[in-house]
């Protein structure tokens, strides 16, 4: 029994996880059943191919649509570089890809998988790159991003699309217009790629810095509602500084240095250029948010610290008309309770025929009031 290689264990293993045959999607015939493979750009699995001769512009007539007819062709045509566009391919054909073009089973399970942050990995003479592309459609306060993943080799280029974004076709056209640009091989598929994904992070990044500038304007004048929004945002743009940080590394310190021609140095800085405007900008929307957000959070603080005050104010009120509700309760009692002890009208009470019994009583009952008087009085209660 033949043993299995790599990719091959990766496919089952990926395919046991799906709960599916590990031979259902990479049968020799499901990848070259052309009628099925070019599907028009941005369906579900469709894939595309051009071939392309160094320093010749547009695009061969009777391209093939899958990996090993791409294969066969580079095989007859020494000077020849092959694209292979494929958005969200199924297993199966990024499999063949992988075989055919030699990839390694740790770069095909990333583009697999998805979910990776931008990067630049290097497997011998094959760079598989990750760049994070703002998809089209979004809000001012929501940023959605998609994956495009980059196999770049000696010949061939091969970009694996996760989602709407960049728009690949327009990069193709570029490509095919610039032949000179064309002419420097497969890395300059991988630039392209990567100057189309920073180009559209510019009207994203816009996009932001209005909604930061509004969400201000409504903190400093006392929105309420506004709270939520600057957390909403904040969270976007620490999302898009994730996806542009990585991506100026890549451009300057991982392709740069690889670029064996001039002209693509030139135009790899231009793209890290760019890259970092972008990087700046979000940066400034992420100090801008964050102060925003501490300026709100002070202001939410006075208006609690004034309601408190309001509300501290209010009981110390309700407490002094207690205490002098209570004090005058007090002076009032003890003539009530005096009054009431000579208002029982009992036979036998000796002060009832003294002379002087009414006008003690009355005395005694002023007394009494007078000095709890001056007692709350001087306890602050009146």
């Amino acid at each position: 029994m033949p043993r299995k290689s790599r990719l091959d264990l990766l496919a089952e293993r990926l395919a046991a996880q799906r709960g599916e045959g590990a031979e259902a999607e990479s049968a020799p015939e499901y990848l070259m059943a052309r009628d099925r493979d070019r599907r028009p750009p941005g369906a579900e699995g469709a894939v595309e191919a051009s071939i392309y001769l160094r320093g010749e512009p547009g695009t061969p007539p009777g391209d093939p649509a899958d990996p090993a007819g791409v294969r066969r062709r580079l095989e007859e045509e020494p000077d020849a570089v092959a694209w292979i566009r494929m958005d969200r391919p199924s297993t199966g054909l990024l499999m063949a890809a992988a075989r055919e073009f030699g990839l390694h089973e740790l770069a095909v399970e990333d583009a697999i998988v998805a979910h990776q942050r931008p990067k630049l990995d290097r497997y011998g003479d094959t760079r598989f790159a990750v760049l994070r592309a703002v998809g089209p459609g979004t809000g001012a306060d929501e940023v959605r991003f998609s994956e495009v993943h980059v196999f770049t080799g000696p010949r061939f280029a091969i970009t694996v699309r996760h989602g709407d974004a960049p728009d690949l076709e327009a990069v193709r056209r570029r490509l095919e217009a610039d032949p000179q640009l064309l002419a420097l091989g497969p890395q300059a598929v991988l630039y392209a790629v990567a100057d189309r994904v920073i180009d559209d992070y510019a009207p994203a990044v816009a996009r932001l810095g209005e909604a930061a500038d509004e969400v201000e304007a409504r903190v400093f004048a006392g929105d309420p509602d506004a709270s939520p929004r600057v957390h909403r945002l904040l969270r976007e743009v620490v999302l898009f500084q994730r996806a542009a940080d990585p991506l100026l590394g890549v451009l300057r310190r991982d392709l740069e240095p690889d670029a064996a021609d001039e002209e693509l140095r030139h135009h790899l800085r231009d793209a890290a250029d760019h890259a970092e405007a972008v990087a700046e900008r979000v940066d400034g929307h992420r100090q801008l948010l964050q102060n925003v957000l501490q300026v709100n959070a002070t202001l939410l603080s006075l208006e609690q610290n004034e309601k408190m005050r309001r509300l501290t104010e209010s009981d110390a009120r309700q407490a002094d008309n207690a205490k002098k509700i209570s004090a005058w309760a007090a002076i009032l009692f003890a003539p009530s309770l005096i009054g009431s002890v000579y208002g029982m009208n009992f036979r036998h009470m000796p002060e009832l025929g003294w002379a002087l019994g009414y006008p003690m009583s009355l005395l005694l009952m002023l007394g009494i009031g007078a000095g709890l008087y001056a007692l709350f009085k001087i306890r602050r209660w009146m």
